[in-house]
C-alpha cells in the first residue's frame, strides 16, 4: 500500500506508437506491476477487485513516472494537467471527459466504490513536492511526505473493498507509511543518484554520516546503523497498523495481509543484508514473502 501499486494492461488499453508523456504501454505496465509490492495477493482476489486495483495502479504509476521520468522542465505542467483531468472526472454535473487514459481508467472504480477525489489528488501533490523538496530534516517531516505519497493508496484500497472507516484508515496509514519508509531504505543509492535523500538529515548526521557516504560502493558501519534504526521505526509502524488485518474479512483481509507480508519480508531481507543497501538492493524472496503472508492471515495481524 505504497506508491508501488497493482496494475494491468486492460486499464490503459492500446496506445499509439508514440504515446503522450506519462502514458505507459499496457505490456510495460504489467511488467512494472509484477516487479512491485502492491500486487502481492492480487491473483487471489475476485476479478472485480483486481480490475479496480489495476486502475488505481495505472493512475498512481503514471503519476510517479511523470514525477520521476518526464523531462524535468515539463513535470509540473504534466502533473497540473493530470489534476485538471482528475477534476473533470469528478465534475458534477459531468462535463468534458478526462483526456488522459490513466484518469479515464479510474471512472469505474470511482463510480462503483465511491472513492473521493482527495487521495488521488494527494498522490499528484506528492510528486509535485518531489520536484521542489529533495531532503527531509526529521522523521516526522518524512512521515508528512508519506501522508501524500503512500497513505492515500491504502485509503483508496479500503474504499475499493467497501470497508473504509476513519479508524481503519488510521491503521492503514501506519502500514502505508511503514511500507514507504522501507522502500526508501531499499532505494537509498538510487534516490541519491537522482538527487534525493529520504533518510532524515537529523538522523543521518546523528549517526555520524554525511551525504557523500551514500555514494560509496558499500555502506559504512555508521550508515548501516542508521538504516537499521530507520528499519526499526518502520517495523514499529507495521506493528501499529497490523491489527487492521483482524478487523477485515474476505478479499480485503487477503489484500492487506499481502501488503504487510511484503513489508515484513523486506525488513527481513534488509536484516539479512546487514543493512548494507549500497552494495545491492535487498529484495524479499518469494518464499519469505509467502510465509509472512500465511502467518499474517492466520494470526490476523
Amino acid at each position: 500500500m505504497t506508491r508501488e501499486r497493482a496494475g494491468g494492461g486492460t486499464v490503459l488499453g492500446q496506445h499509439a506508437a508514440h504515446p503522450q508523456p506519462g502514458v505507459i504501454p499496457a505490456d510495460a505496465m504489467i511488467a512494472k506491476a509484477a516487479a512491485e509490492n502492491f500486487p502481492v495477493a492480487l491473483r487471489l482476489l475476485p476479478r472485480q477487485y483486481r480490475d479496480h486495483l489495476m486502475a488505481v495502479y495505472a493512475f498512481a504509476r503514471t503519476v510517479d513516472d511523470i514525477g520521476d521520468e518526464a523531462p524535468a522542465d515539463q513535470r509540473l505542467g504534466l502533473l497540473a494537467g493530470l489534476l485538471e483531468d482528475l477534476q473533470r472526472l469528478y465534475a458534477d454535473p459531468p462535463g468534458e471527459l478526462p483526456v488522459h487514459p490513466a484518469v479515464r481508467g479510474l471512472a469505474g472504480a470511482v463510480r462503483e466504490c465511491s472513492i473521493p477525489m482527495r487521495p488521488f489528488r494527494d498522490l499528484i501533490a506528492a510528486n509535485e513536492q518531489d520536484q521542489v523538496v529533495v531532503r527531509y530534516q526529521t522523521f516526522d517531516d518524512l512521515l508528512g511526505y508519506c501522508e501524500l505519497s503512500a497513505n492515500p493508496v491504502g485509503q483508496i484500497v479500503l474504499h475499493v473493498f467497501g470497508c473504509y472507516t476513519p479508524e481503519r484508515a488510521g491503521l492503514s496509514d501506519s502500514v502505508c507509511s511503514a511500507l514507504q519508509v522501507i522502500e526508501h531504505l531499499q532505494d537509498v543509492a538510487e534516490d541519491y543518484r537522482a538527487g534525493r535523500i529520504y533518510l532524515p538529515l537529523d538522523d543521518l548526521h546523528g549517526h555520524g554520516c554525511s551525504e557523500q557516504d551514500l555514494a560509496a560502493p558499500a555502506a559504512s558501519a555508521q550508515l548501516r546503523g542508521l538504516i537499521q534504526a530507520e528499519a526499526d521505526r518502520a517495523g514499529a509502524l507495521l506493528v501499529a497498523g497490523a491489527p487492521l488485518i483482524g478487523v477485515l474479512r474476505g478479499a480485503a483481509r487477503v489484500a492487506v495481509a499481502g501488503y504487510l507480508a511484503g513489508g515484513r519480508a523486506t525488513l527481513a531481507a534488509l536484516a539479512s543484508a546487514r543493512y548494507d543497501v549500497l552494495v545491492a538492493t535487498p529484495r524479499a524472496s518469494k518464499g519469505r514473502t509467502a510465509m509472512a503472508f500465511v502467518s499474517a492471515l492466520v494470526r490476523g495481524r
